[in-house]
């Protein structure tokens, strides 16, 4: 690497520092301080392919701490971590776009966000190119498709074979990859397609589409990804901790979505992913206990009288207890990771703006005091000395604290009680309905 492309990486990372919003850059010059959690991180990612192949889910990992303690730069250095071995790795923020409680749209940002060795940002498509039908994983994924015990739709074992068969019509095969993308496909088409190659009598597309569609996506995904050579999907959910913004029911749901992604749930299970959440250290206080949801929300989804919401009140309450009890503390920067921490945040500034930053205040050091905030103080000092050598500096912060108060703005239908973000639809016998996730 070029001494220019070196200093733009440098920028990059402090750019990212600065800002509170850790990248690749960042986290490859700075590493982690959270050895025990990389530890397991490791042992599990390691077991995934193997686990894989006798089909079973390998549990993931939560992790809790204060703002500003480091979540989102260890996700981020696992997720180059996990890259490094082979894996497609999908950051995912929990946000009003992206609430936990809705498979579809957490699928729509997994895949969006998804990267790994040899994609450059449309992974399904790229996975697509990348496989080859005369390997043995691609084989694996043939197998698994067409069982009867997949556990996903025909639609997917019926995508796959025109992928692989259909040589004639580009058009229809971009529709497939974009269908495995999450977007909708008509059924017409699909059929079509089977006609073409003599399959038609091969796939049942009669009936409905499952509400789970955008969890069968999932499950289709993984093995896609396994299918095309790569060792599996890991899951890097970010700020979990929004769900206490949501009301009651949705918040019900995503503990559910929660112990699913962690490999918790009695019902699901999805072979090839790892999942690792984050999630702020006070949400068990302020939302389990201070809102209640530990005693209430399992009656609450039980009253609605179904098979689904007792199944759903149970998966609650896993992914509850797993808040409660197994979530990991983040461990509070000592001194020696703060020294360290120092020399080569002022190396990279100084790598970064050719210059000799001088010694700020890195003595005093109180253990109630973020990493984030460390930084940004150390960062914030060495910029304006640069710019203005001559004005004294004097820093001044201000704690910020998480709000669980519910928001409205985030509630996505005035019906809070639908158990999927899918909707099931009719697959016309005249070959006119559609599928969408």
């Amino acid at each position: 690497m070029s001494s220019g492309s070196q200093d733009v990486g440098f920028r990059r990372a402090i750019e990212a520092l600065r800002n509170g919003v850790p990248n690749a850059d960042a986290v490859r010059v700075l590493g982690s301080n959270q050895e025990s959690v990389e530890q397991l991180f490791l042992e599990r990612l390691a077991a995934v392919e193997d686990a894989a192949r006798v089909g079973r889910q390998i549990e993931g990992l939560l992790v809790k701490g204060g703002f500003g303690t480091g979540k989102s730069h260890l996700l981020k250095y696992l997720q180059v971590k996990a890259i490094s071995e082979n894996f497609v790795c999908s950051h995912i923020v929990i946000s009003k776009e992206t609430p936990m409680f809705n498979p579809a749209k957490v699928y729509r940002a997994a895949i969006e966000a998804a990267r790994g060795p040899r994609l450059s940002g449309q992974a399904i498509k790229e996975i697509a190119l990348g496989l080859r039908q005369d390997t043995q994983p691609y084989a694996e994924l043939y197998k698994w498709a067409s069982g009867a015990d997949s556990g996903v739709h025909q639609l997917f074992p019926a995508t796959l074979i025109l992928h692989e068969r259909l040589r004639n019509d580009p058009e229809l095969v971009e529709k497939i990859t974009n269908f495995w993308s999450g977007d909708s496909l008509k059924i017409a088409d699909v059929k079509h397609g089977l006609r073409q190659i003599r399959a038609a009598a091969t796939f049942d597309l009669k009936g409905k589409v499952p509400a789970s569609l955008a969890l069968e996506r999932f499950s289709f995904a993984a093995r896609l990804i396994l299918g095309a050579g790569y060792k599996g999907w890991v899951l890097l959910i970010d700020e979990v901790e929004l769900v206490g913004r949501f009301n009651v029911v949705e918040r019900g749901k995503s503990y559910a979505e929660l112990a699913r992604w962690l490999g918790k749930s009695e019902r699901t299970n999805y072979p090839g992913i790892l999942a690792v959440a984050a999630i702020t250290d006070d949400f068990d206080l302020a939302v389990l206990q201070g809102k209640g949801d530990r005693d209430s929300i399992g009656p609450r989804l039980r009253s609605k009288g179904t098979e689904e919401f007792n199944m759903l009140a149970s998966e609650a309450e896993t992914g509850m207890r797993i808040i409660e009890r197994e979530a990991l503390t983040l461990a509070p920067p000592g001194d020696s990771v703060l020294d360290q921490t120092y020399r080569k945040l002022k190396d990279i500034h100084a790598r970064a703006y050719d210059w000799e930053p001088p010694d700020v205040e890195s003595g005093n050091k109180d253990s109630k005091r973020a990493m984030r905030s460390w930084v940004r103080r150390w960062i914030n000092e060495w910029d304006l000395r640069r710019l203005y050598p001559e004005a004294s500096v004097n820093t001044e912060e201000q704690v910020l604290k998480p709000t669980y108060e519910e928001d409205r703005d985030l509630k996505e239908s005035s019906d809070g009680d639908q158990t999927s973000g899918d909707s099931p639809e009719q697959l016309s016998e005249q070959d006119a309905g559609s599928v969408s996730g």
